[in-house]
């Protein structure tokens, strides 16, 4: 996997810009396209996930929504599948026959539905950040396409529905796809590998935050409802 960034921190010097003539532009070898889906898809999951710089850099910065849009949703629809597939075994093993098939249907249409409206709202508050924090030299399309292309992540969600094992392999795929996000926001706006983590980590910590306090909220009414009922 070639994370060679050319920056090692904020401090350091952007990386040089590709060698192109403007930001609707850039190589597209290696990127998802409707024209050739198998051997694409194949060579942008291999892309992402071994040569992230290499591939983000050489990334189209405008020009196609629906191109990386349907490959985060084939992604999605797979780590799906494959979760149902697993769950639905894993109900039978329980006796929970009806739940099997509950879950056989279920997961696919979520992971896709999740995913698509995730991936809209979540590169929305990424290039919000992105304004703020870097002036991008690329619109908001060039977030959206890093934020699809990460989907390829998905095709290994599927361990999340292994007991203990998905608990096990939640922090290093969380860092593993910070780390993509932050190397393809890097790589997209041409900007500082501190800089790009900034505007990645930011939202996420915003986030983790608001989930404690609505967790923390939830459990005080719990235990002081409980505690009048006495």
């Amino acid at each position: 996997m070639d994370f060679n960034t050319g920056t090692s921190g904020a401090g350091g010097p952007p990386p040089p810009p590709p060698s192109q003539s403007g930001p609707s532009t850039g190589g597209t070898s290696g990127e998802f396209n409707l024209s050739d889906p198998v051997q694409s898809f194949i060579a942008t999951v291999r892309g992402v996930v071994l040569d992230p710089v290499g591939f983000f850099r050489g990334m189209k910065k405008s020009g196609d929504f629906v191109g990386p849009l349907v490959f985060t949703l084939i992604c999605a629809a797979v780590g799906g599948l494959i979760a149902g597939v697993l769950l639905f075994f894993f109900s039978l093993i329980l006796g929970d026959f009806g739940g099997a098939f509950f879950q056989l249907i279920l997961q696919p249409i979520g992971y896709v539905v999740g995913g698509m409206i995730g991936l809209f709202i979540g590169a929305g508050v990424i290039h919000l950040f992105a304004m703020l924090l870097i002036k991008p030299n690329a619109g908001f399309e060039a977030t959206f396409r890093v934020g699809a292309y990460l989907g390829a992540l998905y095709l290994v969600s599927w361990l999340a529905a292994i007991p203990l094992l998905g608990l096990l392999l939640f922090i290093p795929l969380t860092i593993w796809y910070v780390v993509l996000g932050v190397l393809g926001i890097r790589e997209a706006h041409s900007t500082t590998t501190g800089r790009a983590a900034a505007v990645v980590l930011i939202p996420m910590a915003v986030l983790f935050l608001f989930a404690i306090i609505v967790v923390g909220l939830i459990g005080a009414a719990v235990f002081f409802g409980t505690q009048q009922s006495f």
